[in-house]
């Protein structure tokens, strides 16, 4: 069988790395729709870290004689039942949501690829163990078995972000095995088992590598999911738990108060939409950057 295009080995030689990124990365500022998306992930990334640092409410206090006051120049998004500033409880919330997002991936993925590639490239008995779990596990609809995990461990953000990385996990191992399977058929893998290359040292150069771009892919996007997750696992109590801040339950409290203070609700909506949204761009963006067919 020859070399494919999507499956090559990883190269030495700098100078073609180099002009490797220097494609890649000039694809992906050509696509629009990606560099928006990355700019709303970067803006939304930079406003939680910042929180600390800007001259906000504390997220918790309390303020009785503006309950429920709509934006004006003292707060600019409202406030909610308890005289809460909505803006303030915004951005911190968006530490709990893209911490979920972010860690929750990497749980999946810090599973799922070992045990994909463990799958793809031994196969027999270990392939068939970890694809009946994994299918197994695909059987149940991913927030389905979110919620169930979480309301098995407990309500709290790190259970949530667990309960989500370990619904995550099979989609990274299928994806994971099959892409080892179709490696594992290379003529540089058979050259590198006829010269008697130990295989972790095969695993490391040349499977590793060319699984990490729909890896990256797919990580961005399994984020989006993921912080979706969060928002519904919190609106259910089952996540961040109140004072803290979440945009899930501020949904969950604002669900009461949509008439009488309808901002309460579209801030947080707004903030999961346009988030999501940018990952989703992103990953877009990415997958067709990484598309070794147009290199």
């Amino acid at each position: 069988m020859t070399r494919t295009a999507t499956q090559a080995p990883a190269s030495n030689d700098p100078v073609l790395e180099a002009r490797a990124e220097n494609r890649v990365w000039k694809k992906f500022r050509s696509h629009k729709s990606a560099m928006l998306g990355g700019a709303l992930v970067v803006f939304f990334i930079l406003i939680a870290l910042a929180a600390p640092l800007l001259p906000i409410p504390d997220p918790a206090a309390t303020d009785w004689s503006a309950v429920r006051k709509a934006p004006s120049w003292a707060h600019w998004m409202g406030t909610d039942e308890i005289g809460r500033d909505v803006m303030s409880r915004l951005i911190w919330g968006a530490q709990a949501s893209l911490a979920a997002g972010v860690v929750s991936v990497g749980i999946a993925v810090l599973f799922g690829v070992p045990l994909g590639i463990l799958a793809g490239y031994f196969g027999g008995w270990t392939d068939a163990v970890i694809s009946r779990c994994t299918e197994a596990l695909l059987a149940v609809p991913f927030l389905i078995l979110a919620i169930a995990l979480a309301a098995f461990l407990g309500p709290s953000l790190t259970n949530a972000m667990i309960a989500i990385g370990i619904s995550a996990t099979p989609i990274f191992v299928r994806l994971t095995r099959g892409q080892v399977l179709s490696i594992r058929q290379e003529n540089y893998i058979e050259s590198a088992l006829a010269v008697g290359l130990p295989t972790p040292k095969i695993l490391s150069r040349y499977v590793l590598p060319n699984v990490l771009p729909p890896i990256l892919v797919q990580s961005t996007l399994t984020i989006a999911t993921a912080i979706i997750a969060e928002a519904s696992l919190s609106f259910l109590g089952l996540g961040q738990q109140p004072p803290a801040p979440s945009w899930g339950s501020m949904l969950n409290t604002a669900k009461n108060f949509l008439n009488q203070a309808p901002w309460m609700a579209m801030w947080p909506g707004v903030s999961i939409f346009f988030v999501v949204l940018g990952f989703n761009l992103l990953g877009d963006g990415l997958r067709d950057a990484l598309d070794p067919r147009d290199h």
